[in-house]
């Protein structure tokens, strides 16, 4: 199989795109929001995120879950598995969720819920991606980086079986 990536969001996009949505986050986080990155993909995003967030002079926590629903395949499974649980304490505390694309809301609305299972207060949802015409959920991402169309993309942290992850663009992956 040969696998080729044809460029969809370029690097200067995406710096761009995350300065926008740090100015946007900003106002809406309170003091000791603990910002929860689902892992792998989203690890990218939330660095250059959190760095952006820092020139606002916020006080957050940061935390990490791993979830996963596709393991090397192109399409969700539909079940979601935890294989990392946050380690911060988020009971009555505001939680801002960051995950790397919202396709069919399984993975965050799963979040969201077990969020609110550890009794967090307000939870707001940041994705780099969305790609509406796949979803499956009512679940509408807070703050959207960009919209996409339904095309299996990689990079930023966005993987294919454990590939691709380190590109500085967003691709879309053709094989």
């Amino acid at each position: 199989m040969t696998t080729s990536i044809e460029p969809l969001i370029s690097e200067t996009e995406i710096r761009a795109r995350v300065v926008a949505l740090a100015a946007e986050i900003a106002p809406r986080l309170q003091p000791g929001t603990v910002i929860v990155a689902l892992l792998k993909g989203a690890f990218v995003f939330a660095a250059d995120l959190l760095r952006e967030l820092a020139r606002h002079d916020l006080d957050i926590n940061l935390d990490f879950m791993v979830l996963s629903s596709y393991g090397n395949d192109t399409r969700s499974s539909g079940r979601v598995l935890i294989n990392l649980d946050c380690q911060k304490l988020v009971e009555n505390r505001d939680v801002l969720l960051l995950d790397d694309i919202l396709d069919s809301g399984n993975t965050l609305t799963f979040a969201v819920k077990h969020m609110r299972f550890k009794g967090a207060g307000h939870i707001l949802t940041c994705v780099l991606l969305d790609k509406p015409s796949r979803r499956q959920t009512d679940l509408q991402a807070d703050f959207v980086g960009f919209t996409i169309p339904d095309l299996f993309v990689v990079g930023y942290g966005i993987d294919y079986a454990e590939r691709f992850r380190e590109l500085p663009f967003i691709g879309h992956l053709k094989e």
